[in-house]
């Protein structure tokens, strides 16, 4: 894993930095059986109608059926490649079974081709193999984890992020999130051993705003430049402050708690995120 710095001989290269994909990427192209066209909304909902704003343009892309679930139990499979996926900011492994089948997973660190992982509860806990938390011994690194059975892995899937199985509770397992949140999850909910790959992913600078516009993302109007009509936080004369920090619906920011006590699953929450 390694990033790769240029020499400013333009503005746009002076302060960029980006992955290197040799080494990393061992073909470019995808599984054609596992990828599928991608629609591009731009932000747009089913009426037709803006409902996101600063969305539109960018790359086309195609989707790859990334297999969260991991339910192919007791079945060996072969990392064929590890493969660049524009929808997320990890790596995607190709997944060879050993009965014809062909999948794909988020790429953890240490994952190599031709090596073999393995999903189900007798499976070891080895980087990049899926297994229940109750199998997963107290203390490893886990990422791609469910929060409920047989959902999918919702948690720690981005670059470089990973989770840590503190201790177990009766029917919970006590995990430690990349948030610093300390939550409960259910044992027989699955995860992947290991550390999440491309780690590196949070040193890239795009080092310009066409970088942007080719990943979809239109220039950001601020509230404070704003009119009264348009957002709280515009109007005044000169360059005012704005008032209170909001959002242009008036919902506070900077620091109001937005999460509902009402909320069921906060009796699963040992210990809140840092802010």
């Amino acid at each position: 894993m390694a990033v790769r710095k240029f020499k400013p001989t333009t503005p746009g290269q002076r302060h960029k930095i980006i992955s290197v994909f040799k080494g990393q990427i061992t073909t470019s192209t995808p599984e054609k059986s596992l990828t599928v066209g991608k629609r591009s909304t731009g932000g747009r909902n089913s009426s037709g109608h803006l409902s996101t704003r600063y969305r539109g343009g960018g790359h086309k892309r195609k989707l790859r059926f990334v297999d969260f679930k991991r339910t192919n139990d007791g079945v060996p499979a072969i990392v064929k490649s590890i493969e660049y996926d524009p929808n997320r900011s990890a790596r995607i492994a190709l997944l060879y079974y050993r009965d014809g089948s062909k999948a794909y997973m988020v790429a953890p660190n240490g994952l190599e081709v031709g090596q073999e992982v393995l999903s189900g509860p007798d499976a070891a806990p080895e980087v990049g193999n899926s297994l229940p938390l109750s199998k997963i011994p107290v203390g490893t690194l886990i990422h791609c984890i469910e929060l409920r059975p047989g959902q999918g892995a919702c948690m720690a899937r981005s670059a470089g992020t990973f989770a840590q199985l503190t201790s177990r509770e009766g029917d919970y397992a006590i995990i430690k999130l990349p948030s610093g949140e300390t939550r409960k999850v259910l044992l027989t909910c699955r995860a992947t051993v290991g550390v999440v790959g491309n780690s590196d992913h949070a040193l890239e600078q795009s080092g310009k705003a066409g970088r942007s516009r080719w990943m979809g993302r239109k220039p950001h109007n601020r509230g404070v430049v704003m009119n009264p009509v348009d957002h709280p936080m515009g109007g005044g004369e000169g360059r005012a402050s704005g008032g209170h920090p909001r959002s242009r619906t008036g919902l506070y920011a900077k620091g109001k708690k937005t999460r509902s006590p009402k909320k069921a699953s906060s009796k699963y929450i040992i210990e809140r995120r840092k802010k």
